[in-house]
């Protein structure tokens, strides 16, 4: 996006973000401020070690065999990885337009200066610039696909929650969501070994309304009416239900938030997520947000989907 001049109109009134800005994702894993997060001192980190035991089987040894040498058996790891990514916002106002906040376009001739909600330019693009980083980051652990950044020229990419599950799927084949696909995520998780410390299911605006239709009770009321499902009880745990608009509108993930976590890999004397001044530049200010941040999202077997789902 260019600098912002005079042609950037500031106008009187109340400010409103709209749109699709919640990040409901981000602020339940830790937010951007590292209050709950991890350092990584490289691009690309683990997040799990995986290892399995044998199935479960009643042992047949005589006590014979048993004073004989048997067999080692060997208990295997593996390593699941992922990767940060830049952030990064630049912000350029001129030194016109930071001084003009008095201009004002629209509706202004009962206004005096002084009245309009953005009496700092820079400022305001500097905020707008960090929401939209968070805003971003939500999007992208919930959505990232995973690149390795294997060179300069190659950007690292995150992956997402919805890619990192490849275990416990549940695919709905365009049907609409029911009680049934939501079981057979549950069971998935409970055959996979899944802890069940703190389930969260996320979806978008279509599928949590279909959640309330499926699990809701409304008594009957002469005042009051309908119903806003928040938690579902399930056999093996509760699940609460979050409406996170950066979903895909046909995608449900299952989450135990108790293995997610943001990463960060602090660029050494300015921290994790950081604002700083750019070089001048003739008549303007300008600087950049910057972070390498990334998503740990533990054992992808702790967490579960539902994919392609009806969204109509």
């Amino acid at each position: 996006m260019a600098y912002t001049d005079r042609e950037d109109l500031n106008y009187l009134g109340e400010l409103f973000l709209v749109g699709a800005f919640q990040t409901p994702f981000l602020n339940m894993i830790g937010g951007l401020d590292g209050a709950r997060s991890k350092v990584t001192r490289s691009f690309k980190f683990p997040v799990a070690s995986p290892w399995a035991l044998s199935g479960a089987s009643q042992p047949n040894i005589s006590e014979s065999t048993s004073v004989a040498a048997g067999t080692a058996t060997t208990y295997t790891r593996g390593q699941d990885l992922n990767t940060v990514q830049i952030f990064q916002e630049t912000v350029e106002v001129s030194y016109a337009k930071q001084s003009t906040y008095g201009e004002i376009a629209g509706l202004a001739s009962t206004a005096t200066v002084g009245g309009q909600a953005v009496q700092d330019e820079m400022a305001f693009q500097r905020m707008a610039a960090l929401r939209q980083i968070a805003l971003d980051a939500d999007y992208t652990f919930l959505r990232g696909t995973y690149v390795d950044g294997v060179n300069a020229t190659t950007a690292a990419r995150s992956k997402g929650m919805l890619e990192a599950i490849a275990t416990n799927e549940v695919a709905a084949g365009t049907a609409d969501l029911s009680k049934a696909m939501i079981n057979a995520a549950m069971k998935k998780l409970a055959d996979a070994g899944a802890v069940f410390e703190n389930m969260v299911l996320f979806c978008n605006a279509f599928n949590k309304q279909n959640l309330s239709d499926l699990y809701g009770y409304a008594p009957e009321d002469r005042n009051v009416g309908g119903v806003n499902i928040q938690q579902i009880y399930t056999d093996f745990a509760p699940l609460g239900v979050v409406y996170a608009p950066n979903m895909p509108a046909d995608d449900i993930i299952i989450v135990d938030m108790n293995y997610v976590y943001p990463v960060f890999c602090p660029v050494p004397g300015k921290g994790l997520l950081f604002y700083e001044d750019l070089a001048q530049s003739a008549a303007s200010m300008k600087g950049q947000l910057y972070g390498q941040i990334g998503l740990d999202f533990g054992p992808e077997e702790y967490h579960a989907k539902i994919t392609d789902t009806s969204t109509s």
